[in-house]
């Protein structure tokens, strides 16, 4: 049907903001120039539209053609398997929340194994398919966990790719430097170049990649020009010593904890404290020392604690943050900072000569446990103290569900850190034939992927038990969910046998034998995706190195 024609006494069209405007409100309640009110006002503004976007596109200048892009660079890469390659894609086309709520069902949730899949092709230095790299940085885009792994993967074409689409500016921000080269390391004019003129993402990489081959020299290019540092760079720049820290940067440290920025003092006494030998560390391990006594008169040998009564300068100086957050003592405040900065090694000399492990079971007296036992955690932790790890850790098959004293799960999860990946496994197997897995979540996130079979065991074992006593089944869903992605996936045979649904007892939830059956089915489903998965990228690297587990 031909449109009507604007009235023949009508105005010259609208300037195209008046028309926009007229959109916006309506026709109902302004019409075009020209026009009454009535059934053909949107006719007449759809008209007038077209006849100004023609005037508006007749008044262009031509413009002088944009500069092609350069070509992508080369990736020297293998490519993948055509079999990896085509699981890649099936991965990268599943989308979050297609199946809608409620149960999930048995088919296995393939986002959630995008991450493993991209670790083993990373491991095998294989390059992606050039067609799947815009759906890979989608997926990057919206899930910062996995850009890392993703970024990796796409390899020196995922910058390239995001210079020309901003919805993946984040491959720059990511990339050392935005994907500039850095010069060699051994030409020191254009090193000092680099370091005077470049933009601060580049000099972060520099310094970085300085640090990772000879971290004196990186140390002494950042003395060249630290005076003249803003406040927010000096904290990153400090933050990269935290790689091959040593005693050697202790003076460099020691002339930082004077810095104008308190960020920038509170991470040089960070660091100094991380060095046991260090004379912050000493004179930590003297003011908390003077908190920390035993007292032998009572019935068995006891701790004691008297905080400090103020935050001098020199500990204001030292690290220690005077101000104490909301509902928090000060003087708890203070004494926690000042037992987390001392060296560890300082206390059996202050208590006895008593090991780690004694002096964690030492009574403490007036309530006084709790922030001394969560000090001596961090300590560990910062310190990475194995013995006093295991020491706070205890037994994993204590009674204390929160472990020796007040450790609480969280501080376990830290502890568990800093042990060997067996021994951590070995650990939270025992914690969960103990406790089960109602509260072993935390720990199971630190275990090494795959589970070795102790642990695999012990978490199958504890859902089995569950399921058997007809526990209400969307209470374990997180472990289920972790077991998909962390359990070996040679374990699935020993599975088959949980896959029926099992009779309920008479107060067992409503429809959990169901719902059980179906979430072992997607676990053994998964397991055995997760086997073809590795299979298909091949069982050793293209260099012909063992490929990982």
């Amino acid at each position: 049907m031909n449109s009507p024609a604007l009235p023949a006494d009508s105005p010259a069209p609208a300037a195209w903001e008046e028309l926009v405007t007229t959109a916006l409100l309506g026709t109902d309640r302004r019409t075009p120039p020209g026009c009454e009110p009535g059934r053909e006002a949107p006719v007449a503004l759809l008209d007038a539209a077209a006849v100004e976007t023609v005037r508006r596109r007749a008044g262009l200048r031509p413009a002088r053609a944009a500069q092609r892009p350069r070509p992508a660079p080369e990736d020297p890469r293998p490519a993948l398997p055509p079999a990896a390659a085509r699981r890649l894609a099936m991965l990268l086309a599943d989308r979050p929340g297609a199946a809608g709520g409620g149960r999930r069902g048995t088919a296995p949730d393939l986002m959630e194994l995008l991450p493993q899949w991209l670790a083993a092709a990373n491991e095998r230095g294989f390059a992606p398919p050039p067609q799947a790299l815009p759906a890979l940085l989608d997926a990057a885009r919206g899930r910062t966990d996995l850009r890392p792994a993703a970024l990796t993967f796409a390899g020196p074409r995922a910058v390239w790719l995001a210079r020309l689409n901003p919805d993946w500016r984040f491959a720059l921000r990511a990339t050392p430097g935005a994907g500039a080269a850095l010069p060699h390391l051994e030409d020191a004019a254009q090193v000092q170049q680099l370091w005077q003129e470049g933009l601060f993402a580049e000099r972060v990489a520099l310094l970085s990649a300085i640090r990772a081959h000879e971290p004196a020299a990186a140390r002494e290019l950042l003395t060249t020009t630290w005076a003249t540092e803003r406040a927010e760079d000096r904290l990153m720049f400090l933050d990269s010593l935290r790689a091959g820290l040593g005693p050697e940067d202790e003076p460099f440290l020691e002339q930082a904890l004077a810095d104008r920025s308190r960020n920038v003092r509170a991470t040089a006494a960070e660091l100094l404290s991380a060095l046991p030998e260090s004379a912050l560390a000493a004179r930590m391990a003297v003011r908390a020392g003077t908190c920390v006594a035993l007292d032998h008169t009572r019935e068995a040998p006891t701790i004691t604690v008297e905080a400090p009564h103020e935050c001098d300068a020199g500990m204001e100086r030292d690290g220690v943050v005077p101000k104490a957050p909301a509902g928090r003592g000060e003087r708890s405040w203070w004494f926690g900072q000042l037992v987390e900065a001392a060296p560890l090694g300082a206390w059996p000399r202050r208590l006895g000569g008593r090991t780690p492990g004694e002096i964690v079971a030492l009574p403490v007296a007036d309530d006084w446990q709790s922030e001394l036992h969560a000090a001596w955690c961090r300590a560990a932790v910062r310190q990475r103290n194995a013995e006093w790890a295991r020491a706070l850790l205890g037994s994993p098959s204590a009674p204390e569900a929160g472990g020796p004293g007040a450790v609480s799960l969280a501080e376990r999860a830290k502890l568990l850190g800093t042990l060997g990946s067996g021994e951590r496994a070995e650990w939270v197997a025992g914690f969960i034939a103990m406790h089960g897995l109602s509260e072993a979540f935390q720990l199971l996130g630190m275990c090494v992927v795959p589970w070795s079979a102790p642990l695999g065991r012990a978490v199958v074992d504890a859902l089995n038990i569950a399921r058997d006593a007809g526990s209400y089944p969307w209470s374990f869903s997180g472990v289920m969910g972790l077991a998909e992605r962390c359990l070996d996936p040679a374990e699935a045979s020993r599975l088959d046998g949980l896959l029926a649904v099992p009779d309920e007892p008479e107060d067992a939830s409503p429809g959990a034998g169901g719902y059980w059956a179906e979430a072992f089915q997607r676990l053994v489903t998964t397991l055995r995706l997760r086997a073809a998965m590795i299979e298909e990228l091949g069982t050793a690297g293209p260099s012909g190195g063992a490929a990982p587990s």
